[in-house]
């Protein structure tokens, strides 16, 4: 029971990110998002972008359910903290080091479902307003953009 609890808050977690991307980072919150989209020679300059406080934001369920979970008892809780953050992880490694290569490491590879999750991010990132976007999710996106890779293979 444990573990399918941190898996289905797992794959809960990318709906609360497409929602959160789409409706908050392209909504009320794009002030923190925008250099993600549209940087300035300064911008360029630093390793870090405003887009990078979601990452706190993110963590603080995450890290409140863990923390609830392992000192109050509340057994539930903890589960949904360990999904939140596996996430979050992999929210990191995919997004920030694969895609963004914000780490450059995962440069070539060659694995499909990684190809056509960046070729997604790829057309979210060609609208640089916070309107008319697309590809808001980031483990799972349009089939169209597996199948495009598959048949490029």
């Amino acid at each position: 029971m444990f573990l399918l609890i941190i898996v289905i808050t797992f794959l809960f977690m990318e709906f609360v990110a497409w929602f959160t991307h789409k409706y908050i980072m392209h909504g009320i919150l794009w002030s923190l998002h925008k250099d993600h989209h549209v940087k300035t020679p300064e911008q360029r300059k630093s390793f870090f972008e405003r887009n990078d406080s979601f990452f706190v934001i993110f963590a603080i369920p995450g890290f409140c359910f863990i923390l609830l979970g392992t000192l109050f008892g509340f057994a539930l809780l903890l589960p949904i903290g360990i999904g939140i953050s596996l996430y979050g992880l992999a929210y990191f490694f995919v997004h920030d080091i694969f895609i963004h290569q914000r780490i450059k490491v995962l440069r070539n590879s060659n694995n499909v479902y990684l190809k056509a999750a960046r070729r997604a991010h790829k057309i979210h990132h060609k609208h640089i307003s916070k309107e008319d976007g697309e590809c808001f999710g980031m483990l799972f996106f349009p089939l169209k953009y597996l199948k495009k890779e598959l048949n490029s293979s």
